[in-house]
């Protein structure tokens, strides 16, 4: 996050929000860069505010003007929000910790499930099960009395369950529609100055969003997905602790991941990668920014958004 004060560009001064290519595996940052994948999450982000912007309103500003060079196609320029300090998941299908959860107690953040669902089954309706954003460590799931807690506003988290559910169930259809299930997702909320529920951060994308192929899809299983979950099987298989510091990832780990974000992209957006490259590219001729931005306080010492998790 960068601060955009010193531009002058926007009134008042924005943040610079930049996805890179950093990718990591089992709370530890692998050394090797994952190519396009920070272009991927900003044009998926682009995309579904864009289409989302009638159910809530959501952060962006530009993915162009007032983005530095080089930083065209990975970065937007944003609101400030005061954020919520809570991840908003929603579950369509009963997987990772939301199974283990299930297969535990019958239930996922305190909801009841019918018995004798199986692993990636559909529910039969999306669930709302929030978590905490740890600033250490790994998120805890929590049910939504104790979100309402966090908030301080037991009318505002249920505007916020509502609005995340309605965002699930939006993108799940369009993502139907192009061969692509969306089992589960992970939003972040803020408020504006005026107090206005604002959608920040990423979002509906493969870092933050579990996507599977429909064709291939079987119920009692786990499923392949466009995310880094081949990352994390090499990880599994290479024999690596697990503890910092993470292994360099193989070319051809790295090329297949590269690969799987890309079709996402595709698959979702319905027009080739290169499309959102060219649009987000910096003109001809153009001058460069005047000044750099700033990077922005520390998470939790202002009003500003804070990085993405994955679900979980």
């Amino acid at each position: 996050m960068y601060d955009l004060a010193d531009l002058g560009v926007f009134e008042p001064a924005p943040l610079l929000m930049v996805a890179s290519d950093r990718i990591s595996t089992y709370d530890a940052v692998h050394p090797t860069p994952m190519p396009d994948k920070g272009k991927v999450l900003t044009g998926l982000s682009v995309f579904w505010f864009k289409k989302t912007a009638e159910i809530v309103a959501n952060h962006m500003i530009s993915a162009t003007d007032g983005v530095p060079e080089e930083a065209r196609g990975r970065a937007l320029v944003v609101r400030r929000l005061t954020m919520l300090p809570v991840e908003c998941v929603v579950r369509g299908h009963i997987t990772g910790s939301g199974w283990k959860d299930y297969q535990a107690s019958g239930a996922v953040s305190g909801i009841a499930l019918p018995a004798g669902l199986r692993e990636s089954e559909r529910l039969p309706e999306p669930i709302f099960t929030p978590s905490t954003k740890a600033e250490q460590g790994h998120d805890e799931a929590i049910d939504f009395d104790r979100a309402a807690e966090l908030i301080g506003d037991r009318a505002l988290m249920e505007r916020v369950r509502e609005v995340s559910i309605a965002l699930y169930s939006f993108a799940a259809e369009h993502a139907s529609a192009r061969g692509v299930i969306l089992a589960d997702t992970k939003f972040e909320f803020g408020l504006d100055d005026h107090g206005e529920l604002v959608l920040g951060d990423e979002v509906l994308t493969p870092d933050s969003s579990r996507y599977w192929p429909a064709d291939g899809f079987q119920v009692g299983r786990g499923q392949p997905s466009f995310d880094k979950q081949y990352v994390r099987d090499w990880a599994t298989a290479s024999g690596w602790d697990k503890k910092p510091p993470a292994p360099a990832i193989p070319e051809g780990v790295v090329a297949g991941t590269r690969a799987r974000y890309v079709e996402a992209y595709e698959l979702i957006a319905g027009e080739p990668f290169q499309a959102w490259l060219q649009r987000t590219s910096a003109p001809q001729g153009a001058a460069p920014q005047r000044t750099r931005p700033q990077e922005a306080a520390p998470p939790g010492t202002g009003p500003q958004n804070t990085g993405p998790q994955g679900t979980a």
